[in-house]
């Protein structure tokens, strides 16, 4: 696979992987539980990490945001700063990348955006951190509820915006790290003219200072022609 094609593939993973992650931070079912019926279903009760919801038969739902951040319990404060760093992370690996890829026109030289894309791998690999730790707190938190028994309050369930959260994550992850790849590729890549170029002068010399053969060298030399040395006298009469 060429060095553009994988950043055009670690592109649409990231950029993909940041969408979902961005989609979970407004998604109603981070937790969800019921009460059934013998019939239908008589409620439903979802919350997330703004408010908490029940949903009656008929359809219609009564919500409560949470009152002060300050009287939050720690794991929700915990995974609102993750996933607000994980959205801003993704922003700017966004225009990190853009900038750094090989199929657009700014940047600077090869090795620069090289450079530019290894940190917008990096700041993609945060992002999916981020996104995963908020994920996986929550949702350790409900399975302790869930599976304790000394726990007597109303017990939830993994929600599906921790589903697509940890999916986002992992998009993230991958996309990051084959931006990183890209670093020893660009810094790999060198012109081939100054090789080239010094190829040839060691190529000359060599063949300058090798001894040319005998047959070469010595040519075969003919002898001048040899004139008599006799004069030769004409006669008077030899022009009449």
């Amino acid at each position: 696979m060429s060095n553009m094609a994988r950043e055009i593939l670690a592109f649409i993973l990231t950029t993909s992987g940041w969408v979902l992650v961005s989609s979970t931070l407004p998604t109603d079912y981070w937790k969800v539980s019921s009460i059934d019926g013998t019939v239908i279903t008589t409620a439903t009760f979802w919350s997330n990490l703004w408010k908490t919801c029940v949903t009656d038969s008929t359809g219609v739902s009564n919500c409560k945001d949470f009152p002060s951040m300050l009287a939050l319990d720690g794991y929700i404060q915990v995974c609102r700063g993750l996933m607000i760093a994980a959205v801003c992370l993704g922003f700017f690996g966004s225009i990190f990348s853009l900038i750094g890829m090989k199929c657009t026109k700014i940047g600077g030289p090869d090795k620069t955006k090289a450079r530019i894309v290894c940190l917008a791998g990096i700041t993609f690999i945060s992002t999916g951190l981020c996104s995963l730790s908020a994920c996986s707190l929550y949702a350790h938190r409900i399975t302790s509820e869930f599976f304790d028994p000394m726990f007597v309050a109303q017990k939830y369930e993994l929600g599906a915006a921790l589903f697509i959260g940890w999916a986002g994550s992992t998009l993230c992850i991958l996309g990051g790290a084959l931006f990183c790849l890209s670093l020893s590729d660009g810094m790999s890549s060198k012109s081939p003219y100054p090789s080239d170029r010094r190829t040839f002068v060691n190529g000359g010399a060599s063949l300058m200072s090798r001894p040319m053969p005998q047959s070469q060298s010595s040519h075969t030399r003919r002898p001048p022609p040899e004139y008599s040395s006799t004069s030769q006298h004409f006669d008077k009469n030899a022009y009449v």
